[in-house]
């Protein structure tokens, strides 16, 4: 389990240090890059948002499928 933190931690950082150098390069202006980075959050939430309902319905039959 420690080890599994571990990764995730280390990925996690990577990933937000990969993110920040991303966009100080970044050649777009600023107004610019803040419209598409908002717009990719909200993807992303939304993508989300849609996995956790099916999931959601999913174990709830299987769930309704052992209680019978």
């Amino acid at each position: 389990m420690n080890k599994l933190f571990s990764f995730l931690a280390g990925a996690l950082s990577g990933a937000l240090v990969g993110a920040v150098t991303a966009s100080l390069m970044a050649p777009t202006s600023g107004e610019a890059f803040r419209e598409q980075a908002l717009s990719r959050w909200e993807n992303a939430k939304r993508e989300a948002q849609q996995a956790m309902e099916q999931k959601r319905m999913e174990l709830e039959a299987q769930f309704e499928q052992m209680k019978a």
